[in-house]
């Protein structure tokens, strides 16, 4: 067997023991005399093993041609991405590397199943909040906004409330993201690619003219795009994205922030969702917790922010709450979220 073949070995051997373990994401970081490995599962990092130096050079190598990046270039940050079947399920692995103090490039791959999309109800912990996120995309028009931390699922809950819209509710669905996480083959989904002038703001104006009903927007980053999610949420279209925000609440201030008013905000947003993972350790999975500010709570939040007071959720509807309350073993109590 020759060199390439036993580096393609050793990588697919790699990719299915992550796979096999359940972890989300690989790492591969230099140490002095060797590379390290990594697993990451339920958001902890796991000691997977380690490759000599000249192996380790030789597997980042593969993994950067695999992603069409720049084998030769160690001195700069670099991501791509490829796709490839294996266990009979066909996979995306998102490449970054990161050049490190040890003259060496640390490298980590991201995981994702491809045309994988779980039902609303199968992700969230409580049934109820489930319920009132499906009731939210099944309104024709406006905002629905997920706020939370990275790796906290917002993706997930994007990707099962478009399958939701798209498969259910029969409507149109094109989402713009950067990059795209999880093929799904029956959305219409648009990469950003800055180099080719596909921005988020430029994008979602070429959306717009390809009549959707159901937009979903990765992430609202700037002024532009925001201005444009507001415009065709209050246009027409139902719109999905992420923002970076500490709770639902603070979306509000968040989007002020992006120079959007408080009145198009009450015109405009129909739900804010903060949401996080909880690890239920009998069951060996992962819940989310969602943090809902609509109907009711959304529009006393809008009012105390124009009225300049400080707008606070019911205790137990906050994720603090959930989970802490999950947490100390009460969870069996049947409560309604």
């Amino acid at each position: 067997m020759n060199v390439e073949s036993v580096i393609e070995t050793k990588s697919t051997q790699l990719l299915l023991k992550a796979l096999h373990f359940g972890a989300s994401d690989i790492y591969i970081e230099p140490a002095p005399k060797q590379y390290n490995i990594q697993f990451r599962k339920y958001g902890k990092l796991f000691p997977a093993g380690h490759f000599p130096i000249d192996l380790g050079d030789r597997i980042i190598s593969y993994f950067k041609f695999k992603s069409s990046l720049d084998i030769s270039e160690k001195r700069k940050p670099q991501s791509g991405s490829f796709e490839e079947k294996l266990s009979d399920y066909l996979y995306a692995f998102r490449v970054s590397t990161l050049p490190s103090v040890f003259k060496r490039e640390s490298l980590v791959i991201r995981i994702f199943l491809q045309n994988a999309s779980f039902p609303i109800t199968s992700l969230s912990y409580y049934p109820q909040s489930a319920e009132k996120l499906l009731r939210l995309v099944s309104k024709g028009q406006g905002l629905i906004l997920l706020c939370g931390a990275t790796g906290s699922g917002k993706t997930t809950t994007l990707y099962s409330l478009m399958n939701y819209c798209s498969e259910t509710l029969a409507r149109h669905v094109i989402s713009l993201e950067d990059p795209v996480e999880s093929s799904q083959s029956h959305i219409l989904q648009v990469q950003v690619n800055e180099r080719a002038g596909i921005t988020y703001a430029s994008g979602l104006k070429a959306i717009l003219r390809h009549s959707p009903d159901v937009i979903m927007i990765g992430e609202i980053r700037d002024e532009e795009t925001a201005e444009i999610a507001v415009s065709a949420a209050l246009s027409g279209h139902l719109v999905l994205s992420t923002i970076h925000a500490k709770n639902s609440v603070n979306c509000l201030y968040r989007l002020m922030d992006l120079n959007i008013s408080i009145e198009e905000i009450r015109q405009a947003v129909i739900g804010i969702v903060a949401q996080c993972l909880i690890h239920l350790r009998e069951l060996d999975s992962r819940k989310a917790l969602y943090e809902i500010l609509a109907e009711d709570s959304l529009e006393m939040a809008i009012k105390f922010t124009m009225e300049g007071k400080e707008y606070r959720l019911p205790i137990e509807e906050t994720l603090e709450y959930q989970r802490a309350f999950i947490e100390s073993g009460e969870h069996h109590v049947s409560t309604n979220r």
